[in-house]
């Protein structure tokens, strides 16, 4: 599914027979064709860098949003990543509701602890905790997903996680936080879990 509010996946040929008909030539007489995919990295299954968001001009760590340009991030960036193997503990919410969640409805911290309890264990520092909304499974036979209405957790509940420790957030949907957003706020839940606690969010 592509979002309707994000560009398509464009590819073309940066190189093909009509350079060589037009006169490029190489030594020995070779002779190549290459191409380009130019895609939205926000448009599938993606881990968010640290450099993804921030506020009042200032990264987690207290690193100058001057660091993020247009070339790459000098700070944050997912290439300072490394890879990711700890425990996974799955909060699912289908499972307590019965249902899949419907869109627009927000995850407190209650909440979350509900699902923590039923998950059997306790959630330690380090865990990757990843939330089942049903939001996946609900665009079964939808042609175009709005993502402008999702379930989510809300801050409260993003606060409980970060306090815990986790190393990593993830989700079956692509904002992990309630949408449409809270009233007179933008992405609060990445701006706490990404700025202030420096949690990575798995989306999608």
């Amino acid at each position: 599914m592509i979002p309707k509010h994000r560009p398509p996946m464009q590819h073309f040929m940066n190189r093909d027979g009509g350079d060589y008909a037009a006169g490029q030539r190489r030594p020995g007489g070779f002779q190549v064709a290459d191409d380009t995919v130019v895609m939205a990295l926000h448009s599938g299954t993606h881990l968010d860098a640290l450099c993804h968001c921030w506020y009042d001009d200032t990264l987690y760590n207290g690193f100058s949003a001057n660091e993020i340009k247009s070339r790459g991030a000098g700070r944050l960036g997912i290439d300072k990543t490394g890879p990711i193997a700890t425990r996974g503990v799955l909060l699912d919410f289908v499972a307590i509701n019965g249902a899949p969640l419907v869109d627009g409805t927000s995850i407190d911290a209650s909440q979350v602890k509900a699902a923590i309890r039923r998950s059997g264990t306790e959630l330690r520092p380090g865990d990757a905790v990843l939330l089942r909304t049903g939001w996946l499974e609900a665009q079964k036979g939808v042609s175009e997903a709005d993502f402008n209405a999702e379930p989510g957790i809300d801050v409260s509940a993003a606060l409980l996680l970060a306090e815990a420790g986790v190393a990593l957030v993830g989700a079956d949907n692509y904002a992990i936080e309630v949408l449409p957003f809270p009233k007179d706020t933008v992405f609060p839940v990445h701006q706490r879990l990404i700025r202030d606690y420096g949690v990575p969010l798995l989306e999608g």
